[in-house]
């Protein structure tokens, strides 16, 4: 198995996210871009996942090949994000924005679903992997974080056109691997969405992602406003991340044991935990760094069970539409849905009510997730 070709696209594809999440807001407020303007050039980011993932999925369960559409997607998205270097005014950069999105966003459930090929029977393996992508993100946070110190916003884009080449370097050295060929037919995709337990789980994914809404909207914010220290903060969010490193180190020995059923399920309850803790015990800085430890929980557990029983229901010929229907549903829609929903209650109810209807998102996920009886081994 290439594990370091493989390792190497999620560093530099989540290094890319460190570098946009924490840093590329207030890089357009210094070119000029008015905080309305901001939210709408953020928000496009998040609509090209909502689509993008589905129709790169489509395209390539259609060609039956995928590497040769990831490294398309990828040079095209390295070339989009160059313009935005020479991008002045709202309406060129909402374009530029949107082509290289769409194009950074696409190729990932592709790559999700050539690695678990790559796997073969190791699936459980798959958090070993995907674990350098949060070492990506730590890192670049913290670099470009300094950078900026010594050198001012401008050198953000910098550091995103830097991973984008690691992107396109990393996909042009991991080989296409396509599904391991069955003597069984499977179902087509229309027929696995009538399953009831499938569409269950896809919801639980969705409410889960919409839970985080408040939490990645507002939770700096509301720890400055509590009194917290910029490095604190920092300290904060990186501590939920190093545990979430610590939990994919170890993830294939839980879904041994437990199995990704009870895992998920685990998670949501813990899930709507960290929320209510978050927006009712701000003052209290120890029961916010046990919030940030959940975040292992929260994340890293649920999603790397999420996507294993991912790749599971959606076997076969279907493995690019359905890695994609998991990215777009569950961080697209429903980090939408949570992103709008914690911006229209953050102001007119307060902390506390909007992390509360985070935490109901995460109770209803776990309804949803509890009523699927999702099997561990899902049979196609």
């Amino acid at each position: 198995m290439p594990y370091a070709r493989l390792s190497a696209f999620y560093l530099f594809h989540f290094g890319a996210l460190g570098a946009l999440v924490p840093f590329w807001g207030p890089y357009l407020l210094e070119r000029g871009f008015a905080p309305v303007a901001i939210g709408v050039l953020m928000a496009i980011l998040m609509g090209t996942k909502i689509v993008a993932p589905n129709l790169f999925g489509a395209l390539a369960d259609w060609r039956g090949e995928r590497m040769p559409i990831v490294r398309l997607g990828a040079l095209l998205a390295l070339l989009g994000f160059a313009a935005v270097f020479w991008a002045d005014g709202f309406w060129l950069m909402a374009l530029t924005m949107a082509v290289w999105s769409f194009f950074w966003n696409g190729p990932l459930p592709l790559m999700e679903a050539v690695t678990f090929n790559h796997l073969g029977t190791r699936v459980s393996r798959y958090a070993q992997v995907r674990v350098w992508g949060s070492i990506g993100f730590i890192l670049t946070v913290l670099v470009v974080g300094w950078w900026q110190q010594q050198a001012g916003s401008g050198v953000v884009p910098v550091a995103v056109l830097a991973m984008f080449i690691g992107i396109l370097l990393s996909v042009l050295l991991v080989p296409d691997r396509p599904h391991a060929h069955q003597a069984t037919q499977h179902l087509s995709l229309r027929q696995l969405l009538r399953r009831r337990e499938l569409l269950l789980f896809l919801t639980a994914c969705m409410l889960m992602q919409a839970s985080h809404g408040a939490y990645y909207a507002f939770y700096s914010i509301f720890l400055e406003s509590a009194g917290y220290r910029e490095m604190s903060i920092g300290m904060l969010w990186a501590l939920g991340v190093a545990i979430e490193v610590l939990v994919f180190l170890r993830m294939h020995r839980l879904l041994e044991r437990f199995g990704a059923r009870r895992l998920i399920l685990a998670s949501l309850a813990l899930a709507a935990l960290r929320w209510l803790m978050i927006g009712f015990f701000v003052e209290i800085v120890a029961l916010q760094i046990l919030a940030q430890t959940l975040h292992a929980a929260s994340f890293g557990v649920f999603h790397a069970a999420a996507i294993h029983l991912t790749h599971q229901y959606f076997p076969g010929p279907t493995q690019g539409r359905g890695q994609a229907l998991y990215n777009s549903l569950s961080f697209g829609v429903g980090g939408a849905i949570g992103s709008l929903i914690s911006g229209m209650l953050w102001s007119s109810a307060g902390a506390g009510w909007t992390f509360s209807v985070a935490a109901g998102f995460a109770a209803l996920g776990l309804a949803a997730a509890y009523w699927s009886r999702t099997p561990d081994t899902v049979e196609a």
